[in-house]
C-alpha cells in the first residue's frame, strides 16, 4: 500500500513539474529563406504545424514577426542579408531573445567569385560564440544549407555545407551540443524552389520542415 503511495506522489510530483516547465524557445535566425516572402514558403510555418501537432511545448522568440496559422511566429530572418550581417546584429538580439535552442541557416547572399566560405564559417563561428555568452547551455542545429539552382553565384554551397561539419565537430561541448542538421541531402532546386531557384516552394519548405522537427524532437518535450 505505502509502495503504491509512493508511486501515485512520485507520479503527481512528477506531471506538475511537466505541466510548470517553461516552453522551449527557439530562434531562427538567417535570411530570406528563414524570414519567408510574399512569393515563396518559409520552413518555419510547416515546422510550427508539426511542433504543435506533436503537442511540444516551445515557443519561437526574435524580434522580426510574421504570421502563422495559430498567431505570430518571431524569427531573425533578414532578407537579403548575409551571414557577416548576422554575425553583427545577433549578439545584441540574443540577449533580448534568450533562446535554449537556435536554428541557424545561413550562407547565400554571396558569389562565387568572392570565395566566401571562410567569412561565412567566422560569422557562424561568431553567432554561436555570442549565443552561449548568453545562455552557455544552448543547443545549435547548425543547418547545412540547401543548394540552389542559380549558378554559378551559388556554385560555393557544396563547400561551405562541407565546412560546417568542422566547424560543429570543433565547436560542440557535451552541455552545449552544435549538431549538424542536413537540408542539403534530397533537396532538389529544380523540384523545391520557386521560378528563382533559390527560395523554396511549398514542397521545399516541407522538406526543410521535416528535418528542422526530427531534430528538434530530442531537446523539445
Amino acid at each position: 500500500m505505502k509502495s503504491a503511495i509512493s508511486s501515485l506522489i512520485f507520479f503527481l510530483c512528477s506531471l506538475v513539474a511537466s505541466l510548470a516547465a517553461e516552453p522551449v524557445r527557439i530562434l531562427a535566425i538567417g535570411d530570406s529563406i528563414t524570414q519567408g516572402g510574399k512569393t515563396f514558403v518559409t520552413y518555419r510555418l510547416p515546422l510550427d504545424q508539426k511542433m504543435r501537432a506533436a503537442g511540444l511545448k516551445y515557443e519561437f522568440v526574435g524580434s522580426q514577426q510574421s504570421e502563422g496559422v495559430n498567431g505570430p511566429l518571431w524569427h531573425e530572418g533578414y532578407g537579403g542579408k548575409n551571414a557577416e550581417f548576422l554575425a553583427g546584429l545577433m549578439p545584441q538580439k540574443l540577449k533580448l531573445a534568450k533562446p535554449d535552442i537556435i536554428l541557424l541557416h545561413c550562407g547565400h547572399n554571396h558569389s562565387a567569385e568572392e570565395k566566401p566560405v571562410p567569412g561565412i564559417i567566422a560569422a557562424e563561428r561568431t553567432i554561436i560564440e555570442a549565443a552561449r555568452k548568453q545562455n552557455p547551455k544552448v543547443v545549435v542545429l547548425l543547418a547545412q544549407v540547401i543548394p540552389s539552382g542559380k549558378l554559378p553565384k551559388y556554385g560555393y554551397i557544396p563547400e561551405l555545407n562541407q565546412a560546417e561539419v568542422f566547424l560543429a565537430r570543433e565547436l560542440t561541448k557535451s552541455d552545449s551540443p552544435v549538431m549538424i542538421v542536413d537540408l542539403a541531402t534530397g533537396f532538389d532546386p529544380l523540384k523545391d524552389t520557386i521560378l528563382d531557384r533559390v527560395h523554396p516552394n511549398a514542397q521545399g519548405a516541407e522538406k526543410m520542415a521535416n528535418k528542422w522537427f526530427l531534430a528538434l524532437k530530442p531537446w523539445v518535450k
